[in-house]
């Protein structure tokens, strides 16, 4: 079967978001342009790390040619934060295995593409080509004021879990846990016991 690349030039809304409660959530990334949407299924580190990446690259980009380049983008873009939920119904393209990210001068666009999890290994010079071989991919073009509130966004979208434990910085269930720093002896809430 041919590949699938969609590619979203132009894109209305590209977020991060999430689909259950803190502790059992499921990550998604949503390109909508036009009527066209697609969404995709991926790990919270990988949101984490695609986040990193993008604000590492938008400082580089800003060293090498200047901080006019982070200033472009529409009026929709330099408007408020996006802070909706992600459009429904939710239908996964596919689940995320391997994650691109490039800078396109002649668009002065970040890339971001997302390719299908496959059993065979990756050449990674199928990542950002339009080779017919290789997994399925989502390829976003944004700008770099898209870019900037997509990995706003996507920390905010990433913080918004479980509250650390005050002891050992792991995540507490509203039950509780057990807590390492107590070398597992006690199921412990230190939360309610502090109250």
């Amino acid at each position: 079967m041919a590949r699938v690349i969609h590619v979203f030039r132009r894109p209305d809304r590209f977020v991060a978001g999430t689909v259950g409660e803190p502790g059992d959530r499921a990550f998604y990334l949503q390109a909508i342009e036009s009527a066209r949407t697609i969404s995709v299924l991926l790990e919270k580190q990988q949101v984490t790390v695609l986040a990193e990446r993008i604000t590492a690259l938008l400082g580089e980009v800003a060293k090498r040619f200047g901080e006019e380049n982070l200033a472009e983008g529409t009026p929709a873009e330099s408007g408020s934060s996006d802070n909706d939920p992600l459009n429904v119904p939710l239908e996964e393209e596919f689940r995320v295995g391997t994650m691109g990210l490039g800078w396109d001068a002649d668009s002065s666009s970040i890339v971001v593409e997302l390719l299908a999890v496959t059993e065979e290994e990756i050449d990674e010079s199928v990542v950002l080509d339009d080779t017919e071989e290789g997994p399925d991919a989502l390829r976003v073009f944004l700008s770099p004021t898209a870019a900037k509130a997509f990995a706003d966004r996507a920390g905010k979208v990433v913080s918004a879990g479980r509250a650390p434990c005050p002891l050992c910085a792991e995540p507490l269930d509203p039950e509780g846990h057990v807590c390492v720093r107590l070398n597992g002896y006690h199921d412990r809430n230190p939360v309610a016991e502090a109250e």
